[in-house]
């Protein structure tokens, strides 16, 4: 008999309900912006002034860094295809056609917020960006990566470093003033509830893989014992 983790049913509900919230968060913070017209949120504006304050070369180079790796043709093509290609030479095929499609989810989830809200970016943007300052697309990425990276190998140090990209693409975003910061709250909310809900669809065959990686790690630790 198999329980629910291992069948996936009960972990594919959860990343559905959870996965919707995140999108409907998502989706209302957008509305709420939109109501505002360019007007931002005062926490907005604040955080916007702080940042400037912290301006260093140094600090500019990395966030100018983290603006290239986070989009661009690197962010939208080589991590999806490098790290779809990497797990499926781990022979976890499942695995990299749902990071795929979580990745794929995201970037259009971000495309229609970004066209349907239309919002304003900050006027001391130092980056070139492309239309519409909500949601994050880069934060968005970046929050898709690390769900399904926790996803698919569900270690705590992999949650943690995961967390900490998303928090420092965020600040990225917001020094680089490409974005207000409910605009990086939006990208997470959007990116993390795109890889939840690609993960309820490939739960069961996920699960099935976890099953035959499991067994082949056992086997071949008895044929070195």
């Amino acid at each position: 008999m198999t329980d629910g983790r291992t069948s996936g049913v009960r972990p594919a509900r959860i990343d559905l309900i959870v996965g919707l919230v995140l999108v409907a968060l998502s989706c209302g913070l957008g509305f709420w912006v939109f109501t505002l017209g360019e007007t931002p949120f005062a926490i907005d504006v604040w955080w916007n002034a702080a940042v400037a304050e912290l301006y260093s070369p140094i600090l500019t180079g990395v966030c100018q860094f983290m603006n290239w790796i986070g989009a661009g043709w690197f962010g939208v093509l080589v991590i999806p295809l490098g790290g779809a290609l990497a797990l499926v030479l781990l022979r976890r095929p499942w695995a990299a056609a749902y990071f795929l499609t979580a990745e794929a989810v995201s970037a259009g989830g971000v495309q229609v917020l970004k066209h349907l809200f239309g919002r304003v970016r900050p006027e001391d943007i130092i980056v070139i960006s492309d239309y519409g300052s909500y949601p994050s697309g880069h934060v968005a990425n970046s929050a898709t990566l690390a769900v399904a990276a926790a996803v698919i190998f569900p270690r705590v140090w992999v949650m943690l470093v995961g967390a900490a990209w998303v928090l420092l693409m965020a600040f990225s975003r917001t020094y680089l003033h490409a974005h207000w910061l409910s605009d990086t709250v939006g990208g997470a909310l959007i990116g993390a509830g795109a890889a939840l809900l690609a993960a309820a669809v490939f739960a069961v065959p996920m699960a099935r893989e976890n099953v035959l990686v499991a067994s082949r790690a056992r086997s071949k630790a008895a044929s070195l014992g």
